[in-house]
């Protein structure tokens, strides 16, 4: 079955300057991502997996604009995001646009949540700013998306402090669901997590990539985690990546 291709990622790398002395010379570079290439096609899931500390992480960020690429070429549904050994890169304006598209739940499910601000304006923030909904249908778009994700509606007034990791990342999830995206990034979003409440995680997971008929890139250093991928009904779920 032929599926279309959302996201090609060509030749990308990353790298991170070394710099020593009272100047900050550079001395060298830390090489996260080196030259990796892969397609995913809509409707897919993406298993990128590695040991710890190898860069997955950074590829995944790299990929979706928001850490500044070395090298390489990015397609997302038919827009170059860079091309970086051509000098091409998209608008801000336009990136702004495609944000909406991509979304990421991150590893860290407390740090990624403002302290300060209620998991409902957390949960509205981006609806409102992409205009997609007015501020009582974002509340009830959110309300919503948390009942989904197995939170209460009445979790709107409180904040990250009073939620278990868990519970934080079933916010996260749901956060990253309130634009409807077609692409969502999972960065090691389950290693932060008790033994106990990962599989609950990867069932919600499995659950929401079905309802939404999401694309999804899964980020791991655990491979036995990545088969959660195989879905019964849809043909085709997952390829795991070389070690970056």
């Amino acid at each position: 079955m032929n599926r279309e291709e959302l996201l090609s990622v060509s030749h990308l790398k990353k790298y991170f300057p070394i710099r020593e002395g009272l100047l900050s010379k550079k001395t060298g570079d830390v090489r996260a991502v080196d030259d990796i290439s892969f397609v995913i096609q809509r409707g897919e899931i993406f298993g990128l997996v590695g040991e710890s500390v190898c860069g997955k992480s950074t590829a995944g960020r790299t990929i979706l604009n928001l850490l500044e690429p070395t090298g390489g070429r990015v397609m997302f549904g038919g827009t170059e995001l860079y091309d970086v050994e051509n000098g091409r890169k998209i608008s801000p304006k336009e990136m702004k646009a495609l944000r909406k598209e991509m979304q990421i739940v991150f590893q860290d499910p407390y740090s990624s949540l403002d302290a300060r601000m209620s998991i409902g304006a957390t949960m509205m923030e981006g609806m409102l700013k992409h205009k997609l909904y007015s501020k009582n249908d974002a509340y009830d778009r959110a309300a919503e998306l948390l009942e989904l994700c197995g939170l209460s509606a009445s979790s709107m007034g409180k904040y990250p402090h009073e939620f278990s990791g868990g519970q934080r990342q079933r916010i996260g999830i749901a956060r990253a669901l309130s634009l409807d995206p077609s692409f969502v990034v999972g960065d090691e979003l389950i290693a932060a997590l008790d033994v106990s409440i990962k599989a609950q995680i990867i069932n919600l997971l499995q659950e929401m990539i079905e309802k939404f008929g999401l694309t999804f890139l899964f980020i791991s250093h655990d491979l036995s985690v990545v088969p959660f991928c195989k879905r019964p009904v849809k043909e085709s779920c997952f390829l795991v990546s070389r070690t970056l």
